[in-house]
């Protein structure tokens, strides 16, 4: 095992910044991968609230669902180098995904009813919160990342 790998020079430079180069690349992909999760789960939010007038925490919790889904076969795909098992993995991503949508609810509750501003500014904000979140909550909890 190299350095770079955490062996034995893992608190050395080169391996910090492997482990930095390597936990940006990881953020990256789940950014990418939230990018099209986001657009399953914003497309819902706004055919549930426009057209079935759904009220709009309601159809951003859907939307979050939805959403994570998705996320979770691309993240497992593309991500993380996942320690756990598909079914180990799969139970623990959706209660982070169920606690993410919790938090997605709660926060737009709390702000659509407290600064009034347009649903889709406040569904942007909530998703940021949440998005920092659940990077580590799925790295080292659901899939339990190898590095």
């Amino acid at each position: 095992m190299s350095p770079d790998e955490g062996g034995a020079g893992a608190g050395m430079p080169g391996g910090v910044l492997a482990r930095a180069g390597r936990l940006a690349r990881q953020f990256r992909a789940f950014f990418g991968v939230g990018i099209v999760a986001a657009i399953v789960h914003y497309g819902l939010l706004v055919l549930l609230v426009e057209a079935f007038f759904y009220d709009s925490a309601s159809a951003a919790g859907a939307g979050y669902l939805a959403g994570g889904a998705v996320s979770y076969m691309l993240n497992r795909a593309f991500t993380y180098d996942a320690a756990r098992g598909h079914l180990d993995a799969l139970w623990r991503f959706a209660i982070v995904a169920l606690l993410g949508a919790g938090l997605t609810w709660l926060l737009m509750w709390l702000m659509t009813r407290g600064l009034g501003w347009h649903y889709l500014l406040l569904q942007g904000i909530t998703t940021g919160i949440v998005l920092v979140w659940s990077f580590f909550a799925h790295k080292y909890w659901s899939f339990r990342d190898r590095a």
